[in-house]
């Protein structure tokens, strides 16, 4: 079985992670909970804009106000559920005594609030009307 397959079953199935080599110390399976909370955190608020975006910008564009809205929400999606497999795979580091697994997910999420936000310059600097 795929180590894909593998953490994707963990999703839905935590207690199975027991399996996984020796105990850590459970303050850090805390913080990596705090971790995994901080990343939801940042999908809701992701969310929340991408809704508020929609809802309270109606002067704006039709394709302009639905593309911001859709990168928002796209990002929210995203973060949620790179938040749940993040938390599987420092878990089952910990656990297993190896070094915490990279990722160049942080960089991607920045990259694109990033550019909204630029978009969202470039809509207040030159007006919202079409």
């Amino acid at each position: 079985m795929s180590d894909f397959v593998q953490s994707l079953r963990l999703w839905f199935a935590p207690q199975r992670i027991r399996d996984e080599g020796d105990t850590p110390d459970y303050r850090f399976s805390l913080a990596n909970e705090r971790t995994f909370l901080a990343w939801i955190r940042t999908a809701l608020a992701l969310v929340g804009g991408g809704f508020a975006v929609d809802q309270f910008l109606p002067d704006l564009r039709w394709g302009v106000r639905v593309g911001l809205a859709l990168a928002l929400l796209a990002a929210g999606v995203l973060c949620a559920l790179r938040a749940v497999n993040h938390w599987v795979r420092c878990e089952r580091a910990m656990r297993r005594d190896e070094d915490l697994p990279v990722s160049r997910f942080p960089a991607l999420l920045s990259l694109a609030v990033a550019v909204v936000a630029l978009a969202m310059v470039v809509v207040v600097l030159f007006g919202w009307a079409g």
